[in-house]
């Protein structure tokens, strides 16, 4: 280090020539304390005067910031919202869900999959949205039977959320998913291939919630409740659907605000 530089940064380890063993090698535990020392001076000489870390643009999110909103959701449809008893049962059983998922995640992740099955990176966004939704509900191409295959055509189609697959997600790639279809489901209609999805990521969120986590279930929450007060033709059994995500959200995972009130 240059003089000039030493007198801007003063040592405060200062090391004073001291007798060492002749056979020294800073390359090996040190044994003195003066070993120790001076082993610290010769790697803060070797370090360079400036770093420049190497970052990679693909890495960072779209979304460094998370916002949570605190709007409640709006209420259901005239007729259509949930009673106190239903919701406290859709709450037990997903609660029972959540304690054998996690009781079995290693027998299921022993399990060898499907060759047919190639869970995308966690990156993947367009490949998870098209590996949950399958290609005709993630292009929204009109559905065309094949009767000449016996099959299912699970790229077609989508891959059902099976716990051989959703037990070999981390936390990183639930979340990374969750947030994939909630951002496809903001302007897209609801389906069963999602909420499959949904209530199956749902299951796989650790408690407590990580603050982006805590977020995302919020912003679905409210979307839920805005796809159930714009459904024309009102299907009971996807406004049923909408419920039960509102329910898990506000009441399993104590977003109470959110809640809808018990008719």
């Amino acid at each position: 280090m240059e003089p000039g530089v030493e007198e801007l940064m003063p040592r405060l380890l200062p090391v004073d020539d001291c007798d060492l063993a002749e056979d020294f090698d800073p390359t090996v535990p040190p044994r003195t304390p003066q070993e120790y020392l001076k082993r610290v001076q010769i790697e803060a000489a070797r370090c360079p005067d400036v770093v420049v870390a190497q970052i990679d643009p693909k890495k960072l999110r779209k979304k460094q910031t998370v916002n949570i909103s605190i709007s409640g959701c709006q209420p259901a449809p005239e007729g259509y919202s949930p009673t106190l008893k239903w919701q406290q049962q859709q709450v037990a059983n997903f609660s029972a869900v959540r304690q054998s998922l996690n009781k079995h995640r290693n027998h299921w992740q022993s399990q060898h999959l499907d060759s047919n099955v190639t869970m995308p990176k966690s990156e993947d966004e367009e490949g998870w949205k098209k590996f949950c939704l399958g290609e005709r509900v993630y292009s929204e191409i009109d559905a065309v039977s094949d009767n000449e295959n016996l099959g299912i055509d699970y790229i077609k189609v989508g891959f059902p959320p099976l716990l051989s697959i959703v037990s070999r997600m981390n936390q990183a790639t639930v979340t990374s998913v969750l947030e994939y279809l909630i951002s496809w489901f903001g302007e897209k209609k609801f389906t069963p291939e999602l909420g499959r999805w949904l209530y199956a990521l749902l299951a796989c969120l650790e408690k407590p919630l990580l603050p982006e986590a805590h977020s995302l279930i919020r912003q679905l929450a409210r979307r839920c409740s805005e796809v159930r007060v714009l459904e024309e033709n009102k299907n009971e059994e996807q406004i049923s659907a909408l419920n039960l995500i509102i329910c898990l959200v506000s009441r399993y995972f104590d977003q109470r605000d959110l809640a809808d009130e018990p008719s």
